[in-house]
């Protein structure tokens, strides 16, 4: 079971996965170690599952079943085990077959394929998640089509088939359904499975964040210590559930008030949350306990694990291993807890002492404890609450992407806040985020944008402006800092969103009007001429002039400024009530205050919550759900955010604006990933396997001249052909070979891309030509073997570009544009977008440098053939999106003419994928 005891083992065929309630399972190949485990999970099997598997009644297997079920060559056999603490749930296994339906070898490209799930396990979604698993393995392998035969009474499986998204046959033959699935991905496919992996991912958050019962393991009996607090913490905030204290020195039946025993195993009842509080040293057997007793998550508060170096690290995967193995999820180690405000759950695990934040419509995510308790205070000092909280610290197992699987349809949470350091799988935040966002705004403030020496915090190669447009342009609002993250989060939490970015601004300081227009102008909003209200205004002029502007349709959004009175005759509290009476009366647009000086207004606007009600629809958006939390806006007696400085409202407003834009803009046209006939994937697929053949592990692999032209034809990119001149007489053959006119050209690479030193030459129409320029090139550069000549056939002119696709830690994978040459070089006119681009990312990419005129006819000249840059830059987001392998390709220069484009030179690097990734079966993070 081992690589070791089987050099032919698949361990990257390993995987934990989250099941349909919530729990987790390991995946991994079955092998003939398994032979005791096999029989036992059989043992356990109904008459009936045996039935349905067999075709007969089957009580046991012999000794030869075992063995067959047991020895597979991981190629034309192949069985998966579903396991729990080490024993099977369910398997499932291929056999490669030929047309006649008997065993058969490559290239055979059909299996029959069957399942067999442990009845109290069933319904869980196991079987639908053997299936994803054992058909990526099939299509790993060469196989295309599976073919299984299934009674017409076994519902539960031909509904597994039937509701995976394959194009599929069906027939009834012999008394039983004859299925064939034909194993390519489809649309719906994939659609089905991420909808899977949503609802399993949300559900395993929501068993730790709404437990019936929890359980504080490590409770000092002297009420010190951090068990202590978080127990303390947890019975104060009114925790709804049952509550138990766990101390292996217990002498009496309480501690703190709770009932207390020296185990968790004898507390004699079901504890869904485990909260521990022991030295790191203790955890393993803490974890155990737990595991054993059947504990659905923890949440270790103990430190002393990947934060500490390398040794605490390799205890983190251990422990990640350990608790994964129960089925358990983990939040932590040295985590600060989660909190939730539902009324019927009121859970406060967290080292938050009592009493708890307050409820919310804003979910909290920190990777950070100390930034966790800065944006606690931040929310708590403004007046806002809390849907939900978690502060995953190592994030070892839970990190954002399981939360915003949460929040995406929690309809406790209208606005997710998110402190990260780290993007863990880029690809799936940015796929997670882009769908969350569509439905409720994604606040991020991301730490770690530069990495100092020995941070554990892997930095970017792309411009911090550059990863902030790219997430942009999956609609998440990403923040400097947390101060702005609060800000931002107060805003969209408590105002509809504007329909545009025209502002009103009024307020009873002229100065303070004039530092808010500029804010807006900064910000590329478009004030209004500032009202002054004058120093004399009273708390019915502010309504008054509320009023009116929110009845404009002059204006999107509005920002109220204030200053204190001179007399006491207009208390905070007036103004409070007369801007929210204005609010309440026209509630259509967002209205923020800035204030100097005016603490009370503060507390005053933020003192009182209204109900929800149906927001007003965007000007030229759709109208939104009533039901849905993005239907949602503040009602009459509504907190209103008041900021301390005029940028800060406006910094805010402006995200909200820019925001609002992009869900119109995404609801209008989201665009659409084209699809080709002319690919071929599983060609390229083949390749890369076996270029990547003898690459070591974590070696980077740069593709040969004719690699790199294999790959990208399989994908319709076709690099113009180039022959090597390693002499003048070389050269002349080539011209031969490729026709004339020919281009002449160095390609060392001190010389590449400098076309100012005169390494090229263009429009050699003969051999007399060819051969001057040849020796022109020598003698001015150097010998042939320095410079390394080639020849290329001339193309049609037009303009140079360079398109480009890499990887990313901090975006994922890019794909980018921009012409070429030293000018866009120095100016950093590269523009860039997210991969997998759609159409739409693709017409906007190469209108979106600052030189996209040269491209559309600047100054009299051709417009350039645009729809055929449009269709490269789609492809190369293909090839990049469907092999994980492909880590850089570089297409310099792209020449783009009045009609078609010419690639003169490819470079492709490559690499073996990350254990984990967000193509192929869903999985948790690899440990």
């Amino acid at each position: 079971m081992t690589i070791e005891s089987d050099p032919s083992y698949p361990a990257h065929w390993e995987a934990d996965v989250v099941l349909r309630d919530g729990g987790t399972a390991r995946i991994r190949p079955i092998t003939t170690e398994d032979a005791g485990r096999l029989v036992s999970f059989y043992e356990q099997v109904s008459d009936e599952s045996k039935y349905y598997r067999f075709f007969a009644p089957y009580p046991r297997l012999s000794d030869r079943d075992v063995h067959r079920f047991t020895h597979h060559d991981f190629v034309d056999r192949v069985g998966l085990a579903a396991t729990i603490g080490g024993e099977f749930i369910g398997t499932v296994r291929y056999d490669r077959i030929g047309p006649d339906g008997r065993p058969a070898s490559g290239p055979a490209d059909e299996a029959e394929v069957a399942f067999l799930v442990q009845d109290a396990h069933q319904g869980r979604g196991v079987a639908s998640t053997l299936l994803e698993h054992i058909g990526a393995v099939a299509r790993e392998r060469g196989i295309r089509r599976f073919a299984a035969e299934v009674l017409p009474a076994n519902n539960k499986m031909i509904k597994v088939f039937t509701d995976a998204g394959y194009q599929q046959k069906r027939s009834f033959e012999d008394g039983s359904v004859h299925l064939t699935l034909d194993l390519e991905p489809t649309a719906e496919s994939l659609a089905v499975q991420r909808a899977r992996e949503q609802r399993a991912e949300a559900h395993s958050v929501q068993r730790l964040l709404a437990p019936g019962s929890v359980a504080v393991v490590g409770v000092s009996r002297s009420g010190a210590g951090v068990g202590a607090a978080a127990l303390r913490n947890l019975r104060d905030s009114g925790f709804r559930g049952h509550l138990y204290a766990v101390n292996e020195a217990v002498t009496r039946d309480l501690l703190d008030g709770v009932r207390a025993y020296p185990t968790i195993g004898a507390v004699g009842a079901p504890v869904d949350l485990a909260v521990i509080a022991v030295p790191a040293d203790r955890v393993p057997e803490a974890v155990a306990a737990c595991g054993e007793h059947g504990v659905q998550g923890l949440v270790v508060l103990s430190a002393g694990y990947g934060e500490s170096g390398p040794a605490g690290l390799a205890r983190q995967r251990e422990l990640v291993r350990q608790v994964r193995s129960y089925g358990m999820r983990l939040i932590g180690p040295n985590a600060y807890g989660v909190i939730n405000t539902a009324p019927d759950v009121e859970l406060n695990a967290s080292l938050t002492p009592a009493p708890m934040p307050t409820r919310g419509r804003i979910g909290l995510f920190s990777q950070s404890g100390a930034i966790g308790i800065a944006l606690l205070s931040g929310l708590l000092r403004r007046g806002e609450g809390l849907s939900s909280f978690v502060s995953a610290g190592n994030r070892a197992d839970v990190s954002g992407n399981d939360i915003l699987q949460y929040w995406y349809d929690d309809g406790a949470t209208d606005v997710a806040l998110l402190y990260l350091e780290t993007l863990g799988n880029p690809r799936k935040f940015t796929r997670l985020a882009r769908r969350t966002a569509a439905v409720k705004p994604v606040v991020v403030a991301k730490g770690g944008r530069h990495s100092p020496a020995g941070h554990v915090v892997p930095g970017t190669r792309l411009p911090e402006a550059t990863v902030s447009a790219l997430l942009r342009q999956a609609g998440v609002i990403r923040v400097d800092t947390v101060t702005e993250l609060v800000d931002v989060g107060l805003l969209l939490a408590a105002q509809p969103l504007p329909a545009g970015p025209r502002i009103a601004i009024l307020g009873n300081s002229e100065s303070l009007g004039i530092l808010t227009y500029d804010a807006c102008l900064t910000q590329g909003l478009q004030p209004l001429p500032p009202l002054d209200l004058t120093t004399a205004a009273s708390p019915a002029d502010f309504r008054a002039a509320l009023t009116d502007a929110l009845r404009s349709e002059d204006c999107d959004a509005v920002v109220v400024t204030a200053i204190p009175w001179v007399s006491e005759e207009a208390p905070a509290d007036d103004l409070a009530g007369a801007l929210r009476d204005a609010v309440a009366e026209h509630p259509g647009k967002p209205v923020a205050v800035v204030h100097v000086e005016l603490e009370e207004l503060v507390e005053a606007l933020s003192a009182v919550r209204g109900l929800p009600h149906p927001a007003p629809t965007p000007a030229g958006g759709p109208a939104p759900d009533p039901r849905s939390p993005a239907g949602l806006s503040t009602a009459a007696g509504a907190s209103i955010p008041s900021y301390p400085a005029a940028e800060r409202a406006v910094k805010a407003v402006a995200e909200a604006v820019r925001y609002g834009q992009w869900r119109r803009a995404t609801a209008d046209d989201d665009g659409r990933v084209p699809e080709y006939e002319d690919i071929d994937e599983a060609g390229a697929a083949a390749q890369l396997a076996g270029l990547l053949a003898d690459v070591d592990a974590g070696a980077v692999h740069t593709l040969t001249d004719w690699d790199a032209r294999e790959l990208l034809a399989r994908y319709g990119i076709r690099v113009l052909p180039t022959l090597p001149a390693p002499s003048a007489d070389a050269a002349v053959r080539a011209a031969g070979v490729l026709g004339y006119p020919v281009a002449l050209k160095t390609t060392a690479p001190h010389l590449r891309h400098r076309a100012d030193l005169g390494g090229v030459r263009l429009d050699l129409t003969n051999e007399a030509e060819l051969r001057r320029s040849y020796e022109e090139l020598t003698d001015a550069l150097g010998k042939p073997a320095e410079l390394q000549p080639v020849v290329q056939p001339m193309v049609p002119r037009g303009v140079d570009t360079v398109v480009r696709s890499v990887i990313d830690p901090a975006a994922g994978a890019v794909l980018s544009f921009g012409l070429a040459g030293v000018a866009s070089e120095l100016l950093g006119d590269t523009a860039h977008r997210l991969v997998p681009a759609t159409d739409r990312d693709a017409a906007g990419l190469i209108r979106s440098i600052r030189t996209a005129p040269l491209l559309f006819g600047w100054r009299g000249s051709d417009p350039v053939d645009t729809p055929a840059l449009e269709d490269l830059l789609l492809r190369l987001s293909r090839l990049v999106d469907d092999h994980p392998e492909v880590i850089g390709v570089s297409l310099e220069p792209v020449v783009v003419a009045a009609e078609g484009l010419s690639v003169l030179s490819a470079t492709v690097r490559v690499a073996h994928p990350p254990a984990r990734g967000d193509l192929g079966p869903r999985t948790l993070p690899s440990y």
